[in-house]
């Protein structure tokens, strides 16, 4: 779905607005005076694993949660206790041999995301200088150019068998939105047999026909005219969801908890996006995001975009970056300067896309494009998930 008016545009057409991007080149000025620093988070720890029946997978494509509780209707709701975020954060793990698991997990040293030390620091010319931002181009940018598309950021964004986006965030994990394999109750038909999209660098495949093997694939690395960017097929060894998203009975689906973790049957080689924590993004030129997906209107094709925060909680980012069908699941990230790395340029994680959501706002049904924000406890889950050790998921 789409919010306002949008433009298409082709790499290949504005391949100077997509370079920016691609070399760290600043989109406004004002992005120079922000910081990137750490942020302390809760330690989660596994307490139990008990095996579960053999999972259903018989629910269609589940494309987007329906009518939602949304940020106005959140305000209502009591701050959810350490001991309800225990029961959200424990998981299922489904194998690939169709096994299933529920992991319960212990919450230590929970940190609250509003008590959280800012993980953006700016210059105080900068907020003077912001009294008014403009909502920035809500266009979409399909990268064409077979260089941007096999490097990164583009090459972390990658496409699942079930119609969805996901982002790599190891060399073993892609996070995507729990919606793409499970719809609340039970598991996507497609989740039986996940499977990844994921870029290599660029190769040139050349098919021969040899008396031996026919259709024999020969990779040639000396000529860049027939150089095309490869896309190979993995199979997902395990899928995590939280239990925050599994619907109880008498309740709606939560989008809180709309994300899930995938462990790959074999490792990739692409340069990977890391996780990250921004309690406001208003804090940020802008209110900027970015995220690259497989819209299905451009079939195959990697889709850029960009945009600012209309509405935030400690949950979920509201926008209006244009997307269609096929988005959902992409990692929304930021680009700001590492402050422990020289000032270098640093894309991180914040959340994922859900994808566009009727939220009730004071009895009035208005529609979002929404996002789930990644606060100090989902990122200590996701950590958790991808090195099973605590002792790594310290600091954001």
């Amino acid at each position: 779905m789409t919010g306002p008016p949008s433009f298409l545009f082709s790499l290949t057409a504005l391949a100077v607005v997509v370079s920016l991007v691609y070399s760290g080149a600043s989109i406004t000025n004002n992005e120079d005076d922000c910081l990137l620093t750490r942020i302390e988070i809760p330690v989660i720890l596994d307490q139990s694993t008990a095996r579960l029946q053999s999972p259903e997978f018989t629910a269609e494509d589940f494309s987007e949660p329906g009518v939602m509780c949304g940020i106005e209707c959140q305000r209502k709701l009591p701050e959810a206790r350490p001991a309800e975020l225990e029961r959200l954060l424990s998981y299922e793990t489904i194998y690939e041999n169709g096994t299933r698991t529920f992991t319960k997990i212990q919450l230590e040293e929970f940190v609250e995301l509003r008590n959280s030390s800012a993980s953006v620091v700016c210059n105080a010319g900068h907020l003077k200088r912001r009294k008014r931002q403009v909502y920035g181009m809500d266009g979409r940018f399909v990268i064409t150019d077979k260089h941007f598309i096999t490097n990164y950021p583009f090459s972390a964004s990658v496409r699942l068998s079930t119609g969805c986006s996901g982002i790599l965030v190891s060399p073993k994990h892609v996070l995507t939105s729990a919606h793409c394999v499970h719809d609340g109750q039970v598991y996507l038909k497609g989740t039986k047999r996940l499977r990844v999209d994921v870029a290599t660098e660029g190769e040139l495949l050349h098919r021969e026909h040899r008396r031996k093997r026919k259709n024999r694939i020969r990779r040639d690395t000396d000529s860049d005219q027939s150089r095309q960017p490869v896309f190979r097929w993995t199979r997902v060894k395990l899928t995590q969801v939280p239990t925050g998203w599994m619907r109880r009975a008498g309740e709606e689906i939560s989008a809180d908890y709309d994300y899930a973790l995938l462990e790959l049957k074999r490792p990739h080689k692409m340069k990977f996006m890391e996780l990250g924590i921004v309690p406001v993004v208003k804090d940020i030129p802008a209110g900027r995001i970015h995220f690259s997906g497989f819209d299905d209107d451009q079939s195959g094709k990697v889709v850029y975009r960009f945009c600012s925060v209309l509405e935030e909680s400690k949950d979920l980012m509201y926008q209006y970056c244009d997307a269609q069908k096929g988005s959902s699941g992409a990692g929304v990230y930021v680009r700001l300067r590492d402050q422990g790395g020289k000032g270098k340029w640093k894309r991180k994680v914040i959340g994922v896309f859900s994808g566009h959501q009727w939220v009730d706002v004071d009895g009035i049904q208005k529609d979002y494009n929404v996002a789930v924000r990644i606060t100090p406890a989902k990122y200590a889950q996701i950590c958790h998930w991808i090195h099973g050790d605590a002792s790594r998921c310290k600091l954001a």
